[in-house]
């Protein structure tokens, strides 16, 4: 299918004329963290057929596609086009385009949140402490809570001592059992965003007792001459009683009308399903939660994280986000934040999480590969990241990558084994040699550990792609957690100094909510 060109004036009017828009940058994720229009969202062309029907579901939507100005946009709109999507555009100059008109290249990832959480701080005036001043309430033994906002995940891989794991949308649900009616919080994540909001979640939720963010969150920390805990269980969170239902449903009612936040029921939410908007919905409780039961329809996205990497969960702006959760003060929260950045977020009303059987996962991943494939196979790729490869790949193998693949389109002898970790990478490499006119091309999902079973002999390259190729990894002060205290600095420089660098428009997009006097 054929897009058309679309001058990079247009793209900036498009971002703000009120319609739908999804401005998607085909860069890969090194590419796209080292400098990309504010508003663009990431699907990288070596993912985009497993990842575009997810973040763009309307097939009709109106998409401008980006690239580094080597033509990759234009192979992607076919790759859409044959997806079914009809509305395509491809911006004139890409990338460098977008720079050459006088526009901001932002770096690192999940900007709006990111840029968000420093305006929420600046007009809501969040209160915070420093690293020294938390560690010296610790050595005091005063009484207080230190909540880790991040996933239980981050959590296990470092934390604060003395720190309890409770991801931001739970925070004002799980708190009240977690700590007697006017404990002192501190809130904490990694650098700032999540320490912010989740501060601030508390305060909208009502605790009753001094909340504040952890400056600079873990980084902060160690900047400080602190030791972190690493390996730590994150542990179940606390049931909440009836009683502490009823609170919540109550508070969540409270901020509804306090801060003007629509509702819908399931039956004008299927109303929706025939207009021309492209509609998100969203079970902002926990996974587990979700894989128990849910409103039908609904995918898990926990309302910290999507907060958090909004663009990691749909890639339309002005489209319609439902949210859904037990007692409705989850969901509240999150669409409280998710409007003051800009998007037209509803919460279910009665949501039944209780009710529906868990949704079907259509989504199958590729089955695990027979390795058997190998055999008589001339050309063995392995489509795994880079830094994957590096670490290591079966000796032979030779690293592909689809957007590099695409350029360079090297004569490659059949039959062919395309083999590698992620499922999506590798269908994303077949899909090319595909177009390029290949036939007899073998794959299997497979790691490390399948190759080592099969006897297969595994090397590592610390120097093979050579950093220069690894446009899939984004190398900016990606150590910034691993003990590389400078890049831990340049970190948070970045992230203060964001709000600064926006653009009227960009920051007219971001309006922390005020309750109604």
């Amino acid at each position: 299918m054929s897009a058309a060109q679309i001058s990079v004036a247009a793209v900036r009017s498009a971002l703000t004329d009120g319609a739908e828009v999804a401005l998607i940058d085909l860069r890969e994720f090194g590419q796209y963290g080292e400098g990309h229009p504010f508003f663009a969202v990431n699907i990288p062309f070596s993912r985009l057929e497993h990842d575009a029907p997810r973040l763009m579901p309307r097939r009709s939507v109106r998409c401008i596609l980006l690239d580094a100005g080597d033509g990759i946009a234009l192979r992607g709109a076919d790759v859409l086009g044959a997806l079914g999507y009809t509305d395509l555009h491809v911006m004139e100059g890409g990338a460098p385009g977008w720079a050459a008109a006088g526009h901001t290249l932002f770096k690192g990832v999940n900007l709006p949140s990111k840029t968000f959480g420093e305006m929420v701080e600046h007009q809501l005036g969040t209160p915070s402490v420093s690293a020294g001043e938390l560690r010296a309430m610790q050595d005091e033994g005063r009484a207080l809570l230190i909540l880790d906002g991040r996933s239980a995940a981050e959590f296990t891989k470092m934390s604060i001592p003395g720190a309890l794991s409770c991801p931001n949308a739970e925070l004002g649900y799980r708190a009240p059992q977690m700590g007697a009616p006017g404990t002192p919080i501190v809130v904490n994540c990694a650098g700032r965003t999540r320490s912010i909001i989740g501060a601030e979640t508390l305060r909208l939720a009502g605790w009753d007792g001094p909340v504040h963010a952890l400056r600079n969150g873990t980084q902060g920390w160690r900047l400080a001459g602190y030791d972190l805990d690493h390996g730590q269980d994150a542990g179940p969170l606390p049931q909440v009683p009836e009683a502490g239902l009823e609170a919540a449903r109550a508070r969540a009612a409270a901020l509804i009308a306090s801060y003007d936040i629509p509702v819908i029921s399931l039956a004008e939410l299927k109303e929706w399903d025939t207009a021309a908007r492209t509609v998100f919905r969203f079970d902002v409780r926990t996974e587990a939660e979700h894989r128990a039961g849910h409103a039908p329809g609904f995918g898990s996205a926990p309302g910290g994280q999507l907060v958090q990497a909004t663009d990691e969960q749909l890639a339309v702006r002005g489209a319609r986000i439902v949210l859904s959760c037990d007692t409705g003060l989850r969901a509240a929260t999150t669409a409280i934040w998710l409007r003051g950045m800009g998007h037209d977020a509803y919460v279910l009303q009665d949501a039944p999480v209780g009710e529906a059987a868990p949704d079907q996962d259509h989504e199958r991943d590729q089955e695990r590969g027979d390795l058997g494939l190998l055999r008589g196979c001339t050309t063995l790729l392995d489509a795994s990241r880079g830094m994957d490869y590096r670490a290591a790949h079966i000796k032979g193998a030779e690293w592909v990558q689809r957007a590099q693949l695409h350029r360079s389109r090297p004569y490659l002898k059949e039959p062919i084994a395309v083999l590698g970790r992620d499922p999506a990478l590798v269908a994303g490499v077949r899909a090319e040699l595909l177009h390029q006119g290949h036939e007899d091309i073998r794959t299997a999902v497979c790691g490390p550990e399948d190759w080592r079973a099969a006897g297969l002999e595994i090397v590592s390259t610390p120097d093979c792609p050579p950093e220069a190729d690894c446009i899939d990894h984004l190398f900016f002060v990606h150590d910034r957690h691993d003990g590389n205290l400078d890049a831990a600095r340049r970190y948070l420089e970045w992230e203060t100094g964001l709000l600064a660098q926006l653009d009227a428009d960009e920051r007219a997009a971001l309006q922390p909510l005020e309750p109604r006097a």
